[in-house]
């Protein structure tokens, strides 16, 4: 796809929430920035300073470090579950924007897909049954089955801002290159590492959870070479946890 087509996408992301008034000026310039950063600077960079730059960039924007942007309530506090927390929906548009612009940017990249093999649909019912499990036996969820209102909603934003963010981010730009450096087996481990530790910040057994799952998604992502299959996987996983286990996490 043509570069000036790509770019419409994080455009139509920064015009949108600008005229809404979530982001600011500064949250402009910033954006702008990252647009140059994700979609010119790949030409004119080591490839190593290049990702390094593109991961921290990325993160700082995801975790809400970069000035110039609020979020849109979409959900007051909710109460989803009786052993967690309540927990409110939100449009982040900084996370919207790296989405958007890690897509733009994958969009111009040449990712031949593989035929699936026994390799995918194992990692697919490992992972979605692991994860779960998993989470349950180490004390993070409880079983709390549910079917909340407005349930298209939180998925569109889970789906579109969240898990497209993270495996275009993870998967997308970066396991491809630490294969590439380290070979298969580290290239997808160091991935779910790394995957696992921006999840610190929520407790570190959910971290641990975070980079099983991580593992899950890299590894389907290797046997199909189909970023699509581990947004699917991401989305599915999570869509699990939402509507079997407490949702966010077990509290108390």
């Amino acid at each position: 796809m043509p570069l000036h087509l790509r770019l419409m996408l994080p455009a139509l992301c920064l015009a949108t929430g600008f005229a809404l008034g979530y982001i600011q000026l500064p949250g402009l310039a910033a954006g702008a920035t990252l647009c140059a950063l994700l979609l010119y600077a790949d030409k004119h960079l080591p490839n190593p300073l290049w990702t390094t730059l593109s991961l921290l960039a990325c993160i700082a924007f995801a975790a809400h470090l970069v000035p110039g942007f609020s979020a849109t309530p979409l959900w007051p506090p909710r109460q989803l579950s009786a052993n967690a927390a309540p927990y409110a929906l939100r449009l982040s548009w900084d996370k919207l924007l790296v989405g958007v612009t890690l897509l733009a940017w994958w969009l111009g990249q040449k990712t031949p897909n593989k035929p699936l093999s026994t390799g995918v649909w194992l990692t697919a019912a490992l992972t979605l049954l692991g994860v779960p499990l998993l989470a349950l036996a180490l004390g993070l969820v409880g079983w709390q089955p549910k079917w909340p209102a407005q349930l298209w909603l939180w998925l569109a934003i889970n789906l579109g801002v969240a898990v497209l963010a993270e495996e275009l981010l993870f998967r997308g730009l970066l396991q491809g290159r630490l294969v590439n450096w380290l070979g298969t087996r580290a290239g997808i481990g160091l991935t779910a590492l790394l995957f696992a530790a921006v999840h610190l910040p929520f407790s570190p057994l959910f971290a641990v959870v975070a980079g099983i799952a991580g593992l899950g998604y890299g590894l389907i992502f290797h046997f199909s070479g189909r970023i699509s299959l581990a947004i699917a996987l991401h989305g599915a996983v999570n869509l699990l946890h939402l509507l079997l286990l407490s949702y966010p996490l077990r509290v108390g």
